[in-house]
């Protein structure tokens, strides 16, 4: 049996919506980032249909919270390769944005090394450094969370999906499900007032998410950013269970995904 037969069921499931412009967006495809000390991480890159090649072009990072050592042994393939990242950054590119994805060993400092090389790579890669989005979902968000309280440097907005966010008031969901998923979590102590008070953030709660603890973190995190007046927006979907992009077809989980995409542009695509 080959390694493809192998993968679980979830790796060839794709985003529920799905636009005609995905098909004409160009890739490339295992781009190396040299890492210190360790092997290259390799990086796609989606390129919206009509980007000329002297263009810079705003970008979109989906920060990956676990190491693709043990993803891959789980469910058969790196994360990048699975249908809902490929489907998700072809949806970004199609809405005229940069989509990156890319491997990963040491997630908490691999992401850094992988922003270094495109701000330092930026105009070969037709990349606008000054303007860059991240998206993370599930347990991929607490280190999306670290990114945005580490390096903020040209990073103007969020996008959290069914996201574990931050253990606040003495809970320890986050702690207990990285513990339990094997997804880091590198913000410890962090509360809100560790976050920058001027990058826009968008939550997707899914209502109808079973997984332990997690609607209860969105939940503290949502009330303490409110009550911070933080820029956040939230959508709640109260029937969608966790990974609604995939598993809840239906025009509220279509919609959800068309406000993220919106919102990914609105902050991207403003003029400073």
């Amino acid at each position: 049996m080959n390694q493809e037969n192998e993968r679980h069921p979830i790796t060839r499931k794709r985003v529920v919506c799905q636009i005609l412009e995905m098909n004409a967006v160009t890739t490339r495809q295992n781009l190396e980032c040299p890492v210190s000390g360790a092997e290259a991480l390799t990086v796609d890159i989606y390129y919206p249909p009509d980007a000329k090649k002297e263009e810079r072009i705003p970008a979109v990072v989906f920060v990956l919270g676990y190491s693709d050592t043990g993803f891959q042994k789980m469910l058969g393939c790196k994360q990048k390769e699975m249908e809902s990242y490929i489907c998700w950054a072809r949806l970004v590119a199609a809405s005229g944005l940069i989509a990156i994805t890319y491997t990963t060993k040491a997630p908490m400092t691999d992401i850094h090394s992988l922003f270094q090389h495109l701000w330092q790579h930026s105009v070969e890669l037709g990349i606008d450094e000054s303007r860059i989005g991240v998206w993370a979902s599930s347990g991929n968000a607490p280190n999306a969370l670290s990114v945005l309280m580490q390096q903020t440097g040209g990073i103007k907005c969020a996008a959290f999906c069914y996201g574990y966010l931050l253990d606040l008031s003495d809970n320890t969901a986050v702690a207990d499900a990285a513990r339990q998923w094997g997804f880091v979590n590198p913000n410890g102590a962090k509360t809100i007032a560790d976050l920058p008070p001027d990058i826009p953030l968008f939550v997707v709660r899914a209502g109808g998410d079973e997984t332990p603890g997690l609607n209860e973190t969105i939940d503290r995190f949502l009330a303490e950013a409110l009550g911070s007046n933080l820029p956040i927006t939230v959508t709640n979907l109260p029937a969608a269970p966790h990974a609604f992009d995939l598993m809840y077809d239906s025009p509220a989980s279509r919609e959800a995904i068309r406000q993220i995409l919106g919102f990914l542009q609105s902050h991207l695509f403003e003029q400073s």
